[in-house]
């Protein structure tokens, strides 16, 4: 059986007459009719009974018509799984992400969207909030994992991923590793870390004015892994991202009177029609368990 003979006879059964399902089918009615007949002899029955011009279905016909049509339906699917595991690995899906947030938790998606989709080709670039913007409306990123703060307004599609507290951390020998949550007010003239490239740090360092918390910045960069090795060489503490602290030895407590915290977001161009690789990605982000 072959599927070219599995169309011929859905389309005459449909029309009930070969020349119009021939040409239906974009054949001569001479070659459906052929097909038909040696389907016929294959499978040991008659499908149609002639009657001139006119063809009726046979009682046999309409009992395997059913299963012609699911054959049909499940061939359909094939292709259209194969179309679109073929079009997944054209282009690759250009993804950025804020250089604040830390890979705990992208890590364990990108590995899990890997496994779904094998094959699909990612690039990651790190980037300020304000380039992510500037270079998805420019059309050289795809999506951006970025911190939203005050909103982007209509110009980007936002779907919210997380949400991560912001924590204090410092050296295991610090005087502060006793108390299981930090005031902002205990850490008034504590040497301090700072980080530049920090979306919340003119928030956090606008609340200790309020509050008149003085730090003091013995060291500043731009590069978190920097700021993890200085405040592990007890240079300071440092305020961040609770899933951006990635050196087991260092001790963490999280912030409290104020607690400060930040939403992860997915961002994307409204109205700027996604690869089909891209689509899956937004699509496995909407469904990922981000809490777990």
């Amino acid at each position: 059986m072959e599927m070219f003979q599995v169309r011929y006879v859905l389309a005459a059964a449909k029309m009930l007459n070969f020349t119009k399902a021939a040409t239906d089918c974009n054949v001569s009615q001479p070659a459906l009719t052929k097909a038909v007949k040696t389907l016929e002899d294959e499978l040991g029955a008659p499908l149609f009974h002639r009657e001139g011009k006119r063809v009726l279905l046979s009682e046999f016909g309409r009992s395997i018509l059913p299963h012609l049509q699911q054959i049909m339906q499940e061939a359909h699917a094939t292709r259209t799984l194969a179309d679109n595991f073929r079009l997944l690995n054209q282009v690759p899906i250009r993804l950025g992400v804020m250089s604040t947030i830390g890979h705990v938790k992208l890590a364990r998606f990108l590995a899990k969207f890997q496994r779904d989709y094998h094959g699909v080709e990612l690039e990651v670039s790190e980037a300020s909030v304000q380039e992510l913007k500037n270079r998805l409306e420019q059309g050289d990123l795809d999506l951006a994992v970025l911190n939203p703060l005050e909103g982007l307004g209509t110009a980007f599609r936002v779907h919210d991923l997380y949400s991560e507290r912001y924590v204090v951390v410092f050296a295991p020998d610090h005087r502060l590793a006793s108390l299981n949550a930090i005031k902002l007010v205990d850490l008034s003239q504590e040497p301090y870390v700072d980080r530049l490239s920090c979306e919340m740090r003119d928030l956090v360092m606008g609340v200790c004015r309020e509050r008149n918390v003085s730090l003091y910045a013995r060291f500043r960069s731009e590069r978190e892994d920097w700021i993890q090795s200085m405040v592990l060489a007890r240079i300071g503490f440092a305020f961040m991202p609770e899933y951006s602290v990635t050196s087991p030895e260092l001790l963490q407590r999280p912030l409290i009177e104020p607690a400060v915290a930040r939403t992860v977001s997915l961002a994307s161009v409204p109205g700027r029609p996604y690869s089909p690789a891209t689509a899956a990605m937004v699509r496995a982000a909407q469904t990922f368990d981000w809490p777990g």
